[in-house]
């Protein structure tokens, strides 16, 4: 079976990307979230790594 990207119904804290991220690589979802503000805050990405987060919301689809 293929493997596939959603957001997350159960480990969802704003709208379920980072829990869905975590869940498709098998890592903690708590991972996922703390590599996404350091990587946006590091990287001079803070307001780019929120569009990104919100454009992220809107195109991973929920689960069916």
């Amino acid at each position: 079976m293929q493997k596939r990207l959603y957001l997350s119904d159960t480990d969802k804290k704003i709208s379920g990307v980072c829990g869905g991220i975590g869940e498709y690589f098998d890592i903690d979802s708590t991972l996922v979230r703390l590599a996404w503000v350091v990587l946006s805050l590091a990287l001079s990405f803070g307001i780019g790594g929120l569009i990104v987060y919100i454009i992220a919301a809107l195109i991973i689809p929920k689960r069916p």
